[in-house]
């Protein structure tokens, strides 16, 4: 780029597209660790839509994965096209002008002419082209061929102006990328192949000869075809190195942080006290399952041990997690030690705290509540809280244990600042939701796993139905009688709080609450709930259900995450197909938490009929796990937990779905490890991952 007369002659400025200074003199010294706010005035201000995507800085362009591509490799001379095909036509620009149709829109019409014969090009409300697209241009346009009154017609094709013989949008396999507002596939593959000239600077921390016995790509080459690949199958391959990378490096990091946490050393490990633990769980109102038996005999031996505890409790919705908690902050306490207790939300939190000092107040535990509209004092033996236990001025004295719930909600440093609060703490992770086993092996290598799989004596099972859109009318009727007749309670969860205009037919909270008050059921009381309402407010009408003085309770999937309440026996889901399956089974756990039978109904406009199968699975199979394991192999690992989530890692290329590679990754990853040190750059890799030194030994 000239800086004086703000002229680029790189291949996008001569296509007259913003290539928004990559070339300048100001950036080519600068290496692909350049923040992006700092490239350009233009790229400052694309900063925090690029962060949506991920790229903070010019490296992140390069690890932008497509999700598809458009084949758009069949060039075809005019003459030789035919109705139906979808092909790139290249050739001279013959006329383009702007036409105005009713209510002032334009339509731009192109005529292209090769030297066998001519087509149209037609494009809408985009009157920028006829500026950007002159009289003469070698074009290359792709898209499909129509027959229009006689004559083909390409309509919004894609185009190029050819240059050098060289296109990137066209007469190729062309990457199609995930965009945010005002980020197009087209405006970043610019970018993406303009960076590409500065892929030498991606050095390959694997090994050569794992690369070479893994048949592995290099990983220049593969970031090169990932983007622009010559056929599927370097494309195939490109996506097989970068799979590797990505569960390569969660295994080795896993290995790390397991060897780190055993290096811990506990001088005095606790005592069990046998005969006071008795006791304890002998006047616990409800007796213990065999899975909570087991699961506090594994955590015992943790507890008792010399290394601190690193272990991650998996259980169904309501079985019993929080107990096998208390158990252990029992002996905690008998042992002179502090527990912290952190949980999701204000509400959860609430919930735990109110559950936790029932359990341990009788036996002298003191139990005190920390969240961000409470204070806690210094003294306690046991205190539970959200976040603040993180960041606020809560002072541990003794700290010993620390219990996190639904912790895939909490990101690692979260955990380890909490942790920290002590000296060696033992730590037990706790989740209710559903982790495929493949997946939690390779999520949480470096933990422990204790699984619950049994749910409380006198617990029956949530009848479950997929209910056709004719039914709904029954369905309501019902409701109403169930309410009526037995005093139940109710919940039906929307999947959005207000109506979004591109989705006019999906149904929202606080619409379809204004509807069920009004035209369904006027006669009953009728609460609100979801994320934008605040916290004092929620507990309010949280309070209000449990007190049985509202019926129905309409809400989004903030329910999904630990609220009890006893009485409610029927969960109503609507638009129950843009949930995954293990989400919506956590929000069937919801109700049946009482010896009472309790049902949960499904929703879905969708006639698709992969989508109706799917949804039927809830009325055969109860097991978290087991929907997890079908919704991954039905959806994928992106739509296993709903939202995103801290603790699961973001894969942008291999999937929780390939067992062979996760087996392989694995297998690798444990035999580099130790000798990890002969090999600087991996080593500089993971420490980076980890942002801590490594030391196998």
């Amino acid at each position: 780029m000239d800086l004086e007369s703000n002229r680029c002659d790189c291949i996008n400025c001569l296509n007259r597209n913003v290539c928004f200074g990559l070339h300048s003199a100001a950036t080519i010294t600068m290496d692909l660790h350049t923040p992006v706010s700092q490239i350009s005035r233009s790229y400052k201000m694309h900063a925090r839509r690029l962060e949506k995507l991920g790229i903070t800085k010019l490296e992140d362009f390069l690890f932008h994965i497509p999700f598809r591509y458009d084949n758009f490799s069949l060039i075809s001379q005019i003459s030789q096209i035919q109705a139906g095909e979808i092909v790139t036509v290249r050739g001279v620009v013959e006329e383009i002008h702007n036409q105005y149709t009713r209510r002032w829109k334009t339509l731009q019409k192109a005529t292209i002419k090769d030297e066998t014969g001519s087509i149209n090009a037609l494009w809408f409300n985009q009157p920028f082209l006829t500026r950007a697209i002159h009289k003469d241009d070698l074009i290359s346009v792709s898209g499909k061929v129509e027959l229009d009154k006689h004559k083909f017609v390409m309509v919004s094709p894609d185009y190029e102006l050819v240059l050098n013989n060289q296109t990137i949008h066209t007469g190729r396999l062309v990457p199609v990328y995930p965009e945010t507002k005002g980020i197009s596939s087209k405006w970043l593959r610019r970018q993406i192949f303009n960076l590409l000239g500065k892929k030498s600077q991606i050095k390959d921390f694997l090994p050569d000869n794992l690369i070479k016995e893994n048949k592995l790509m290099k990983l220049s080459d593969a970031i090169e075809a990932i983007h622009f690949p010559d056929s599927l199958e370097e494309a195939v391959g490109a996506r097989e190195r970068l799979a590797f990378d990505e569960l390569f490096e969660i295994q080795l990091s896993s290995l790390v942080r397991k060897k780190a946490w055993e290096k811990d050393v506990i001088k005095n490990p606790w005592k069990n006290f046998e005969e006071r633990m008795e006791a304890f769980i002998d006047k616990l109102p409800f007796e213990l399952t065999e899975a909570q038996e087991k699961a506090i005999e594994e955590i015992l031996k943790d507890l008792t041990s010399q290394k601190p505890m690193n272990r991650l409790l998996e259980g169904e919705v309501g079985s019993g997690k929080t107990v096998v908690g208390a158990v252990m902050m029992y002996l905690a306490f008998l042992n002179g030690f502090q527990s912290a207790f952190m949980a999701p939300t204000e509400i959860l939190a609430q919930q735990h705290f109110k559950t936790i000092s029932n359990l341990l107040m009788s036996f002298g535990a003191t139990v005190e509540l920390a969240t961000g509209s409470t204070k806690a004092s210094d003294k306690f033996d046991v205190i539970i809280g959200t976040h603040a236990l993180v960041y606020s001025k809560v002072k541990f004295k003794k700290l010993g244990l620390v219990i996190i719930d639904e912790q895939q909600r909490f990101g690692v440093e979260q955990r380890t600042i909490i942790r920290k609060k002590g000296k060696n703490a033992h730590l037990l992770a706790m989740t209710a939701t559903p982790i495929p086993r493949t997946v939690a092996l390779t999520m949480y290598g470096d933990l422990d796993l204790s699984i619950l799989n049994q749910m409380p004596k006198g617990r029956k099972l949530v009848k479950t139905w997929l209910v056709p859109p004719e039914k709904r009318n029954g369905a309501y009727n019902w409701i109403k009688k169930q309410i009526l007749e037995n005093k139940d309670q109710v919940f039906i969860v929307c999947p959005f709080i207000e109506e979004s205009e591109s989705m006019l037919t999906v149904k929202a909270a606080t619409k379809e609450f204004a509807r069920l008050k009004t035209e369904v059921f006027p006669d009953l009381k009728l609460g609100l709930l979801h994320g934008k309402i605040k916290s004092k407010e929620k507990e309010k009408i949280l309070k209000s259900f449990r007190d049985k003085k509202i019926d129905i309770l309409v809400s989004t999937p903030v329910v999904e995450v630990g609220i009890d309440i006893p009485n409610a026996t029927i969960m109503m889901i609507e638009e129950a197909d843009r949930f995954g399956l293990a989400q919506l089974h956590q929000m069937r756990g919801r109700v049946g938490r009482s010896d009472k039978q309790s049902y949960c109904l499904l929703f879905t406009s969708s006639k698709n009929e992969t989508t109706v199968e799917r949804l039927k699975a809830m009325e055969k199979i109860y097991s978290g796990a087991e929907l997890a394991e079908l919704d991954l192999k039905l959806r994928g690992p992106g739509q296993i937990y709903g939202t995103s989530q801290h603790g699961v890692p973001n894969l942008k290329v291999a999937s929780f779905s390939d067992f062979t590679l996760i087996e392989k990754t694995k297998r690798e990853a444990q035999k580099v490890f130790k000798d990890i040190d002969k090999y600087p750059k991996l080593l500089k890799k993971v420490e980076e991952i980890n942002q801590t030194p490594v030391s196998p030994d």
